[in-house]
């Protein structure tokens, strides 16, 4: 799919800052007031010192700060508002079925969350929330405003009070077993551009009913484990046109080399299951060749 393989935007750039927020955000935040949780606005950067995905202010609209419970395992709201340059956002086109993706993962790259809140008339999005750990997260929002530039990844870090050691990053490889299933995973991110293609198994068998999950048969996130770069891409084919599995095929572009942490969710069985990778990128020649071998790239 072409329409993800851009850093820093879920849709046309898609999909863990910094603008105007100092501002804007003491103006319009949650109307609550900031919660001891919530992400510090003195972050601010321009748009041009910032890695992809990981800027609070795009194309004139800004992430505000982000209120949330303080501290882990305490429930509570997680909540934000979107400002553009009339205010409040309150209407968004719908990308792949929602309004707004909220993905969040800790500095580390572990506790990995893709959900989706709900927006409120004065455009307060939230959502039920408890941290599963302290930490500092990165809470990344993917949308397209109403009349706005198109599809926008902004995001902000979120500190959660107490101490806790970071999880080592996991090595290199190629499976993953999750929910009782196994996912293999078929080539390397690349600079140059590269295919990586997925297979679903169950006790040994290909999975070949896979059910849509917000209209595709799988979703895939990878982020640069150093910084948390952003990186969201989606499946080639088409559900209803396309096999439903065993295998999943995605076209993503890596803006660097490094070591990235990737994201694979999928749905059977009723259930929505994420497969964890982590993968180093290959140089840029020796992609072009590959896929060169392989009868030319997406």
């Amino acid at each position: 799919m072409n329409d993800r393989l851009r850093f820093a935007a879920f849709g046309g750039g898609l999909v863990v800052l910094f603008g105007a927020a100092l501002g804007i955000g003491a103006l319009v935040g949650d109307p609550a007031g900031p919660a001891t949780g919530a992400a510090s606005a003195h972050s601010a950067h321009t748009e041009s010192d910032a890695a992809p995905g990981l800027k609070d202010s795009e194309s004139g609209y800004t992430l505000t700060d982000i209120t949330a419970p303080a501290t882990a395992n305490q429930q509570g709201a997680l909540r934000f508002r979107i400002i553009g340059p009339q205010g409040p956002v309150t209407r968004f086109n719908s990308l792949h079925e929602q309004d707004l993706h909220l993905i969040v993962v800790r500095s580390d790259a572990s506790g990995f969350r893709h959900v989706h809140p709900q927006l409120a008339a004065d455009g307060t999005w939230s959502i039920d929330w408890t941290w599963a750990a302290p930490g500092a997260y990165r809470v990344f929002t993917d949308f397209s405003p109403a009349g706005g530039p198109g599809e926008l990844t902004l995001s902000r870090t979120v500190h959660v009070a107490g101490s806790a050691a970071d999880t080592p990053l996991p090595p290199v490889s190629k499976t993953a077993d999750v929910d009782g299933y196994r996912v293999t995973m078929t080539g390397d991110m690349s600079t140059a551009g590269s295919e990586l293609t997925f297979t679903v198994t169950r006790d040994g068998k290909a999975v070949t009913d896979l059910q849509p999950y917000l209209g595709a048969y799988g979703h895939l996130v990878a982020l640069r484990a150093s910084d948390l770069a952003y990186l969201h891409v989606h499946p080639e084919g088409e559900v209803g046109k396309t096999a439903p599995g065993p295998d999943v095929a995605f076209h993503a572009q890596a803006p660097s080399d490094g070591t990235y942490r990737l994201y694979l969710d999928f749905s059977h069985n009723g259930a929505v299951h994420t497969a964890e990778f982590t993968d180093a990128t290959t140089t840029a020649a020796s992609a072009s060749d590959a896929t060169s071998q392989h009868g030319g790239g997406h």
